[in-house]
């Protein structure tokens, strides 16, 4: 995707100009983002989705100032006609074409961040409470009106007892009406508060923004299985104890310079972020085809088609290797341009699979048989 050219989806300003000026620094409203916009799922759809086991789903009523939260499956809504509850569906981007599509128009943002779409269903007066998120979120209004109530808080201060985290002394600063195919964009930490007037969908692009430690817990597990440190502690000329409780401090310091051999590299890094960013969430599955092509049939059918990436798929590149899935491998200089090409455009043309080597081809069958990856219409 270009930056150079202006998005009406960010309000005719360009992707650079929103990452320079907006991007982590303050909210931004556009009116008429997606002009005419209608909802992609409607609500029986959406509450379908709630039922299954494999997407993540919270129900979230108001009653007489009381909040509860249910985590799906959810078998039974509240009645259309009650007020003040909300349905929220996480990842409707991996069971919807068009939620997928809806979800990649941001792609000016690195896949590296992006996360998914989420969709609120709410009745007339419905809502989470004032809240903050801890990463950057586009909210898309989808159908109906929803009222925006944000500001810049610094006192973070959630009340105590409550299913849901919702802020003690909200202040807000600001005040909109959101209609169809308006969207606001707003940055970590920046308070805010929605509430339906009559039924309303709002749909909320959000972005990965994983914690230091999560990272570093990972990456340790990650380098568990690669540490070598050969030898084992030995002590020969150990001297008499008159302390037999206390560590021994030749002990301590040979220990610590052994372990500080431990040494991580540019590539460790590259590879564990590949792979900890492409893997598939707890609840996605894949599914490959009821009937494989043979390997070479799907050949020529990937030459005349064209193949493109499952919805559910996440595909990496970084230098010398592709991540795909949680998975990593390392590409000559022959398949670079292949396989980078299918992890940006999402998709290889017929003309592009035919002119892949035997190694791409190989590794686009196994996708395929997989489910990972699909021939196109």
């Amino acid at each position: 995707m270009k930056n150079s050219a202006p998005l009406r989806l960010l309000g005719d300003i360009t992707p650079a100009q929103f990452l320079r000026d907006y991007w982590h620094k303050k909210p931004l409203l556009i009116r008429g983002a997606i002009p005419g916009f209608q909802p992609l799922l409607p609500f029986d759809q959406l509450a379908e989705l709630a039922t299954k086991d494999y997407v993540e789903s919270r129900l979230v009523t108001a009653t007489g100032g009381e909040w509860d939260m249910q985590h799906g499956p959810l078998q039974d809504l509240p009645a259309r006609t009650q007020r003040e509850w909300t349905l929220l569906v996480q990842g409707v981007n991996l069971q919807s074409d068009a939620a997928d599509a809806l979800l990649r128009q941001f792609r000016f943002v690195p896949d590296a961040r992006l996360d998914d779409l989420m969709v609120s269903f709410a009745t007339d007066g419905g809502g989470v409470g004032p809240h903050f998120d801890s990463y950057d979120v586009f909210l898309l209004q989808a159908e109906g009106q929803r009222r925006w109530s944000i500001g810049p808080q610094k006192d973070l201060t959630l009340v105590d007892g409550l299913p849901l985290k919702i802020l003690a002394k909200f202040k807000p600063t600001e005040e909109f009406v959101l209609e169809p195919g308006d969207m606001l964009y707003l940055p970590p930490h920046y308070a805010h508060d929605g509430i339906a007037i009559g039924d309303c969908q709002t749909y909320s692009i959000g972005f990965r923004s994983p914690s230091y430690q999560e990272l570093g817990e990972a990456f340790l597990q990650f380098m568990a299985d690669s540490i070598d440190l050969p030898g084992r502690y030995a002590d020969p000329e150990l001297a008499p104890s008159a302390k037999p409780a206390e560590i021994p401090q030749d002990m301590l310091g040979k220990l610590a310079d052994e372990l500080n051999k431990m040494q991580f590299t540019e590539d460790d890094f590259t590879i564990f972020l590949g792979e900890y960013l492409s893997e598939p969430k707890h609840n996605v599955f894949f599914t490959g085809p009821d009937e494989p092509l043979p390997a070479g049939r799907f050949a020529k059918a990937a030459a005349k088609k064209g193949v493109k990436l499952s919805r559910k798929t996440q595909m990496l590149y970084r230098g010398k290797n592709v991540f795909i899935n949680g998975e990593s491998f390392a590409i000559g200089r022959a398949d670079k341009a292949a396989l980078e090409a299918l992890a940006n455009h999402r998709q290889l043309t017929g003309t592009e699979a035919a002119g892949a080597s035997e190694d791409v081809l190989e590794a686009l069958y196994a996708w395929y048989t997989d489910g990972w990856l699909e021939l196109n219409d």
